[in-house]
């Protein structure tokens, strides 16, 4: 029986080790936090998953939330007039192909947590360290560290060639609240961008009551431009005053938004978080002292901005494309060569392109994506393809980074609408 150690039980860490142990693996977890300690701590993000990423939890049936409520089905987009306060100057909306979910991650690593070592799976609940990871490379055929932001990460060389930015170009302010009034249409992430201040990210998820039963809660994510006028809030370190001073900002930038959460309370007092992310790529493997080759894993190789809701999926599509390349390898050595290997193939298949469109939308939006999200507003289908890149962050390229295919796309989907309209 081949030995997986994996270091941090996050996302992509937890899913991995369910995986393995599913197929017959003797895996070993390490975890800073008890279930318990989960379940009673702050909130670690807006956790947003899209179809596909799902899709790679429901094939370990890991999908304890399904069909409980909180489900993401459209797309709502607002870009905020620069002229003219309270008004915008674009909006449009679609329904996304298939429901994305958004579950509080204290809750579902808390479950995934029991139930990895309820089947069997060992858990080492410590803070790792260096020692940790010779340790554990030196008695396990593959050793993974998913530390996501954490020191250990730094093990791992920044990829300066795929990493643009040096420091956070954001600073995020994030609340969970309950008791907001249902959204006009069908339930969805909502989207303001505020031109030369930030964007403001409405988003409905799930988590529990005091009692332990499900209640449906709101996201709201504040990514501030630093120094712009969204960046008011880094100093606060009261969470009902985080929540209050983010509601007034909702009147004064998106009042569109503002009547629906006016009577909003905090969901409890751990639900808010604030910082900033630098994005950044590494290089997949670490050598340790003792010699010994570790393989990075989710956040501490691919790590972007909340901007775009990527971080869950990106990390759920890495623990999937990670699971098949270890059951391909059956018996073979897990060498330097394949670690490269595997990851290259997900990031050139997969990852690139929300890491391209991350930092893109962390820069100014040039004018040919201000032309597309106008032309939206009136071609149905346009609205659909954006919408719908959350899931599929392919689909936005080519034309996100070249005006010319922005160009012929508008026109082409234009002429479509133009050309139905005739037949009517």
């Amino acid at each position: 029986m081949r030995k997986i150690a994996i270091v941090g039980a996050g996302q992509a860490g937890l899913q991995l080790a369910h995986g393995l142990l599913q197929h017959g693996y003797a895996v070993t977890l390490v975890s800073d936090r008890s279930a318990e300690e989960y379940e009673n701590g702050r909130v670690m993000s807006t956790q947003c998953i899209f179809h596909d990423g799902l899709e790679t939890e429901r094939k370990l049936s890991l999908n304890y939330w399904d069909g409980k409520g909180a489900s993401v089905e459209a797309f709502y987009v607002n870009v905020a007039h620069p002229g003219i306060p309270g008004e915008r100057m674009i909006q449009f909306s679609a329904l996304l192909e298939a429901p994305a979910h958004a579950v509080d991650q204290r809750m579902k690593f808390a479950e995934w947590l029991r139930a990895f070592t309820k089947a069997g799976g060992t858990v080492l609940q410590q803070s790792a360290t260096l020692d940790t990871l010779e340790e554990l490379a030196d008695t396990h055929d593959l050793t993974l560290l998913s530390a996501g932001k954490g020191k250990l990460a730094h093990l791992f060389q920044k990829n300066p060639e795929r990493t643009p930015y040096d420091a956070p170009q954001r600073q995020c302010s994030l609340v969970y609240i309950k008791g907001a009034a249902k959204r006009d249409g069908q339930p969805g992430v909502s989207a303001n961008l505020v031109p030369g201040a930030g964007e403001i990210f409405i988003i409905p998820g799930l988590t529990r009551d005091a009692n332990g039963e499900p209640l449906p809660y709101e996201s709201v994510l504040f990514e501030a431009v630093p120094g712009g006028p969204l960046d008011r809030f880094r100093n606060v370190k009261d969470p009902e005053e985080l929540k209050q001073n983010l509601m007034d900002a909702v009147r004064e930038f998106i009042p569109w938004e503002a009547d629906r959460l006016k009577d909003a309370k905090l969901v409890d007092p751990q639900a808010w978080l604030q910082g900033g992310v630098t994005p950044e790529v590494r290089h997949p493997v670490a050598t340790l002292a003792n010699g010994r080759e570790i393989m990075g894993l989710g956040d501490t190789v691919i790590l972007n901005d909340p901007i775009t809701g990527q971080g869950s999926g990106t990390a759920a599509k890495a623990a999937d494309h990670y699971l098949t390349r270890i059951l391909e390898r059956g018996e073979q050595p897990f060498d330097r060569a394949w670690m490269e290997q595997t990851f290259e193939d997900f990031y050139q298949d997969y990852a690139q392109f929300t890491c391209m469109w991350t930092n893109a939308m962390l820069a100014p939006p040039p004018e040919h994506v201000l032309n597309f999200l106008g032309a939206a507003q009136s071609v149905p289908s346009l609205a659909a393809l954006f919408a719908n890149s959350f899931n599929r962050p392919k689909n936005l390229f080519p034309w996100l980074g070249d005006p010319n295919a922005a160009k012929e796309l508008i026109a082409q989907h234009t002429a479509k609408v133009a050309a139905t309209a005739q037949k009517l």
